[in-house]
């Protein structure tokens, strides 16, 4: 699995060579570096911690993010993870803290609908009723006016369109503003341990079918050719 810390810079377009051109999130790499190594034994479950740093000199922490890894072994405290593990095209997950909005009531927070405005109607933009007789209390969770945003978003399935030893440049829209941190996941590339051995046999199988298929073909192509006609007969 790939991973990375990064620090969204904005957004801008890059023209592909068809001369189309791409919205993109541009991101750049923070120094990132391995802090802790969990395992199954030892932790109960796997995974890295890393440390995203401010600055190269390495003497301030931006961020410390932890993500799950299949082989934590493959990883040591002190390693540095950096951009050249991505490539242009790949799909990553990103995740980071959305914008925070403030106050908000119901319907901007939770997409209820107003009431009516005319005919002595006062409820236009109340909540409703938010209990019953019983219990007598606001159950836990009831959707109410409050603080919208600052939460975890988390966007799957973004390409990759340019990546460079600092920038990575992602295809549409990331969580957070400008300057906010962000962590890149991409799951595209698998362990030689994880290759589906069955798949790439039946692509074999399949392959050997289709050539032997064309070789029979071309041999009843030459015994047609060699057949005499009954006319020269």
């Amino acid at each position: 699995m790939k991973f990375i810390v990064g620090r969204k810079l904005g957004m801008t377009r890059i023209f592909d060579a068809d001369g189309r051109h791409v919205a993109v999130t541009k991101i750049a790499a923070l120094p990132t570096i391995i802090s802790q190594v969990k395992t199954k034994d030892k932790d109960g479950y796997k995974a890295v911690q890393a440390k995203a740093m401010k600055n190269t000199s390495g003497n301030r922490t931006a961020k410390i993010s932890e993500f799950k890894v299949e082989n934590p072994g493959r990883y040591k405290v002190g390693d540095t993870v950096t951009l050249k593990q991505f490539k242009k095209d790949d799909l990553v997950t990103v995740q980071g803290t959305a914008k925070g909005k403030g106050f908000a009531g119901t319907i901007k927070r939770h997409g209820f609908h107003r009431g009516p405005e005319t005919h002595g109607s006062n409820n236009v933009r109340e909540p409703g009723s938010i209990g019953g007789g019983y219990p007598q209390r606001v159950i836990l969770g009831r959707h109410m006016a409050g603080h919208m945003g600052t939460g975890t978003v988390t966007v799957k399935n973004l390409r990759v369109v340019d990546v460079d030893d600092e920038i990575i440049y992602l295809a549409g829209a990331v969580p957070g503003p400008a300057k906010s941190l962000v962590k890149i996941i991409g799951y595209g590339e698998k362990a030689e341990e994880e290759v589906d051995t069955a798949a790439l046999e039946e692509q074999a199988a399949m392959e050997k079918l289709l050539e032997d298929q064309a070789a029979e073909k071309a041999e009843k192509n030459e015994a047609a050719a060699e057949e005499p006609t009954k006319d020269s007969e």
